[in-house]
């Protein structure tokens, strides 16, 4: 580790990675599909979101509402953000009406994260405002 930032902070005492955050469940790749929508970098979604995604209305289960089409809606929805963000954002919110609760429609803010993972190449986080 460089000997600067051990000085600045002292020695690492623990670390959680991404890869080990995506294995205990907590974030889901959902990078295949992020990439048919046109999303190039790796990409996940918080558990949270998944868990909206999953939560099919009891009355619109096999009929007009899927997981594969939420989660086709959350992540075009995402790719449409980021290509609205002004240059430079790795931050941005955007909104999309998921049916949730038992509700038929309810709005909801979403936010895309771009960052470094685990390495520095970038990678992508769809979460709540609360997961950020």
């Amino acid at each position: 580790m460089d000997t600067l930032i051990d000085d600045i902070f002292g020695e690492v005492i623990s670390s959680y990675s991404r890869a080990q955050v995506i294995e205990d469940g907590q974030l889901i790749d959902v990078s295949e599909v992020a990439r048919e929508a046109g999303l190039k970098w790796p990409t996940v979604v918080t558990a949270a979101v998944w868990a909206m995604i999953e939560d099919l209305p009891r009355g619109l289960r096999g009929s007009v509402q899927d997981i594969s089409g939420r989660l086709w809606d959350v992540v075009w929805m995402a790719r449409c953000a980021a290509h609205d963000a002004p240059a430079g954002t790795d931050l941005v919110p955007y909104q999309l009406r998921l049916p949730t609760n038992g509700t038929r429609k309810s709005l909801v803010t979403l936010w895309l994260h771009c960052g470094p993972g685990d390495t520095p190449e970038p990678v992508l986080t769809i979460g709540l405002p609360e997961d950020f």
